[in-house]
């Protein structure tokens, strides 16, 4: 019996570091909608199209939260998705003053 204790105490522990290692990382500045539904949870291809098309016409992303203006996402998607989410911001002067990409959250 206190083998299957341990056993799953061992499960417990694999699962609680799962997130950390399974998910991925994306910029969803510069990332193309085929990637986006790759790396995103409950994002599918037409949704990552949405984000794209949204970043298009209304500038880069400064914060998580401003997914929420793109039809089709909403809380639950962006908070499934919260620690997957990278957001870097070009500063327009580092291409003339040698500065490197900001990142926002």
């Amino acid at each position: 019996m206190k083998f299957l204790q341990h056993i799953k105490l061992l499960l417990l522990l694999a699962l609680a570091l799962l997130p950390s290692t399974v998910f991925a990382q994306v910029d969803i500045n510069h990332a193309d909608a085929k990637t986006l539904a790759e790396s995103l949870s409950g994002v599918g291809l037409v949704k990552a199209e949405a984000i794209v098309a949204y970043r298009a016409s209304h500038g880069p992303f400064r914060h998580v939260e401003d997914l929420g203006g793109v039809a089709g996402i909403g809380a639950r998607t962006i908070e499934a998705n919260r620690e997957a989410i990278v957001i870097v911001i070009e500063n327009p002067s580092a291409h003339h003053a040698g500065g490197a990409p900001q990142r926002g959250q």
